[in-house]
């Protein structure tokens, strides 16, 4: 039986970006199965104490500049740090998502995943709008307008607020998050730690 990645993240975090596809390819290196769990980041920081960007004090907001445009460049992963649509909320993408595992398995949600990442910190796309989000889907090869009928029905914020509870009952506090064998790393860079969990 394979190892199970729990993977919590927030489709508007760059760090969640920044993580994402190399925690795909090392799940396919070391035959790890990714249970993926989009949450609320509001209600996230409500419970864990932590505080939106917008509220955060000034120069906890600049250095964060300053290690997005580091950590873009050491990775080679294109970003634009400060994006057209700020990052308020990534509810309606996480829904899509959400729908899109649901209806098409977890491969499929994990490929859509990074496509709405890329398109918001790289072509300034508003994955807050429902017409971005169906638009994109489509070009993933999917119904998009389904799959925008899906994330709105019940089960679909079920989910979302099941995900969401579990993260803060494992004391989630931030993501990318990811458990391994009941071990939590947090961060992107943390993902060198993942993988000897991974080699376990």
């Amino acid at each position: 039986m394979s190892k199970v990645c729990e993977y919590y993240f927030a489709p508007q975090s760059p760090w969640s970006y920044f993580g994402h596809a190399r925690l795909i390819e090392l799940a396919k290196r070391y035959e790890v199965q990714i249970d993926m769990k989009p949450i609320d980041l509001s209600q996230l920081y409500n419970a864990a104490g932590g505080l939106p960007l917008a509220k955060r004090p000034p120069q906890r907001q600049a250095y964060r500049l300053v290690e997005l445009r580091r950590w873009s460049e050491h990775l080679g992963v294109p970003l634009n740090p400060q994006p057209k649509f700020p990052p308020l909320s990534g509810d309606a993408a996480a829904k899509l998502i959400i729908a899109a595992k649901l209806t098409h398995g977890t491969d499929a949600a994990l490929a859509l995943t990074g496509q709405i990442m890329q398109a918001f910190w790289t072509a300034d796309c508003n994955i807050m709008d429902s017409a971005t989000l169906i638009a994109l889907a489509n070009e993933a090869g999917y119904d998009g307008a389904a799959l925008s009928k899906a994330s709105e029905t019940a089960a679909v914020q079920k989910t979302y607020e099941q995900f969401t509870s579990e993260a803060i009952a494992a004391n989630v506090f931030g993501v990318p998050w990811y458990v391994v064998d009941g071990e939590p790393f947090w961060g992107q860079d943390r993902l060198e730690f993942v993988e000897a969990a991974f080699k376990k």
